[in-house]
This record gives C-alpha cells, sequence and structure tokens, in this order.
C-alpha cells in the first residue's frame, strides 16, 4: 500500500486512533468523530490491536484463508488446456468447463496460449547461403530523423528543445550474401534516382574488391520497381530478386545489418547532431568489414571470405 505514513487510517494513523480509544474515559464513538470514521471501525482496529499488536494493524490480503470457492480444480484446468489444443474458442470452453469466459481466458493466458496462433508450429528457419561472393546483394533502405542535439533515446531525458520539422534522411544499404562485405550511403530519400545512383557507386565499391554481382535482392519499394532501375540492372547482366509482400526476413541479412548499424552506429553513441552521426558512418562500416568479429564467419571480419592478397589487405587497411 503506497501512501503516506502519516494518512489517516494507513498503519500509522490506525496506532494513533487506537492508542487514542485505549485511554481512560475515552469512547469509541467519541474517537470515531476525532478520527471521521465510524465506531465500527475504531472496534475492529482495537480488537486487531489487542490480539495481534502492532502487526495487526497492516493491512490484509482479502484472498479466502483457506480455500477458493470458485477457483477451478486442477482436472479442469488440464481439460481447458486439452480443449484449446483441440483449437476450441474461448466461448466455447468455458460453456464445456462450466465457467465464465473471463476464467478461461486467465488460466489460457498463464499457459500462453490465450492466442490461437500459439499453437501453430514455428516456422523453420530459412537460412541459407550462396557459394561465392558476389552471387547475391541485399538491398534496403532505412528512414532516420535529423536532429539538431542529442535526443531522448540516447540521453534518457524526454524534456528539451526537440527537432521538430527539421526532416529525414536515408540509410540506403546493401550487404553481400556470401561475404556480409557491407556498403552504405545517407541519401536525402529513396527515389529512383537515389537509388540508382547509390546502386551505382556500391557496385563500383564491390568491384574494387574484386566481387562482380550476379544478383540482387530488394523489397517492393517504388525505387526499387522502377523501369529506370530494372534497365541499369539489365545493362549490367544483374538479375533482380523481390522478397514475398509483408515478409521482411526474406531480405534477412540486410534487416540483420539494419539492426546492427542502429545498436552500434546511430544509437550507440551520442552525437551532437545527425551530421555528426552521418560522418561517423563510412568509419564504423570499415570496422564492420575489415575488423568486426562476425558470429556466422567463425569471429572472422567479412572482408576475410573475400581472399584478397596480403598485400591488398594492406592497401586497403591504410
Amino acid at each position: 500500500m503506497n501512501v503516506h505514513k502519516n494518512a489517516p487510517l494507513t498503519p500509522e494513523g490506525r496506532l494513533r486512533m487506537v492508542r487514542r480509544s485505549l485511554g481512560k474515559g475515552v469512547s469509541a464513538s467519541q474517537v470515531a468523530r476525532e478520527f471521521d470514521t465510524s465506531t465500527h471501525t475504531v472496534l475492529k482496529w482495537k480488537k486487531r490491536y489487542l490480539e495481534q499488536g502492532e502487526p495487526g494493524l497492516q493491512d490484509h490480503s482479502s484472498r479466502p484463508h483457506s480455500r477458493h470457492p470458485r477457483a477451478l480444480t486442477p482436472t479442469q484446468i488440464r481439460r481447458i488446456k486439452a480443449l484449446r489444443k483441440r483449437r476450441w474458442t474461448m466461448d466455447r470452453i468455458a460453456r464445456e468447463v462450466g465457467c465464465h469466459i473471463t476464467t478461461v481466458s486467465l488460466h489460457l493466458r498463464k499457459m500462453g496460449l490465450n492466442k490461437l496462433s500459439a499453437l501453430e508450429p514455428a516456422k523453420p528457419a530459412n537460412r541459407y547461403e550462396r557459394s561465392h561472393a558476389g552471387s547475391l546483394l541485399h538491398l534496403d533502405i532505412k528512414k532516420l530523423g535529423r536532429f539538431r542535439h542529442a535526443g531522448h533515446r540516447v540521453t534518457g531525458i524526454r524534456q528539451g528543445k526537440p527537432s521538430r520539422g527539421i526532416g529525414w534522411e536515408f540509410v540506403h544499404i546493401c550487404i553481400d550474401d556470401h561475404s556480409r562485405v557491407s556498403y552504405a550511403e545517407i541519401l536525402p530519400d529513396e527515389r529512383k534516382e537515389s537509388v540508382i545512383e547509390f546502386f551505382r557507386r556500391a557496385k563500383t565499391y564491390y568491384e574494387s574488391l574484386g566481387i562482380r554481382i550476379e544478383q540482387v535482392m530488394t523489397d517492393n519499394g517504388p525505387g526499387y520497381r522502377s523501369k529506370l532501375f530494372s534497365r541499369l540492372l539489365e545493362a549490367c547482366g544483374i538479375r533482380h530478386l523481390f522478397t514475398r509482400p509483408y515478409t521482411p526476413r526474406t531480405n534477412g541479412k540486410a534487416e540483420r545489418f539494419i539492426q546492427t548499424a542502429l545498436r552500434e552506429w546511430a544509437y550507440g553513441v551520442r552525437y551532437r547532431s545527425s551530421h555528426f552521426r552521418a560522418k561517423a558512418l563510412w568509419p564504423w562500416l570499415h570496422d564492420y568489414n575489415w575488423h568486426r568479429p562476425h558470429g556466422s564467419l567463425n569471429n572472422k571480419p567479412p572482408i576475410s571470405r573475400i581472399g584478397l592478397s596480403m598485400n591488398n589487405l594492406i592497401r586497403r587497411h591504410n
């Protein structure tokens, strides 16, 4: 009970009331008037105090001492679980067991079966990896808000001057399916012109590493669906694959890379403004590709899968 210790009729107030009622020549009705309560209340707490002392002035649970007269039996609870696994509705189970639907809902929630989707078998993970670098390139875009100063996501303080009206910026990313070598840029929009220019520069970057792109996978965004982007891929001899609608896991490697970038780059450091965040992207990306251990690559950096010679590695690192 989270109340002030000096509030009336809290344990502290009850103690004062009881001590007042124990005084000589003081009636229970007089104490009730002084404490603005009923005579019955005064006598109740006085009796508890005499029987149990000060601990008796604490609030007691309203739960029945011996049993719950309306509680379901273990057999009924097992019956509810069995019927739910047969995909019965809560209303039908309540009628069958002989209880209220809210009781059925409460027990099913405790079992984790309040939603019928919980009865469906877990979808198997669709894990795959192409055999060589450049076989498949995943593309995606992440929208980030610009800001003039650090926000509550990193400071934990919501009070302050907001950065409203400053606009958005779009992080265009791509990641190689086999090696996990990634490339990213921050552009002002996600229109087809930006998508095309980003892909041209990304293609040049991968070619500088000796990677020839054969296929790309994107979602169904308008920039990726544009005829200009399709013509560019066709001219480069690159096949275009699309993810299934409303199924982001189809492009899972890009989604996972975005989450890593948000955690380690975008929100992992307290930047003075989005301008400084943008300047930190390329150093972070270099560390991701050349130094950061990758769990799915036996804790080796993505660049280790390309097979560059030591001389090339030293030259690009410098």
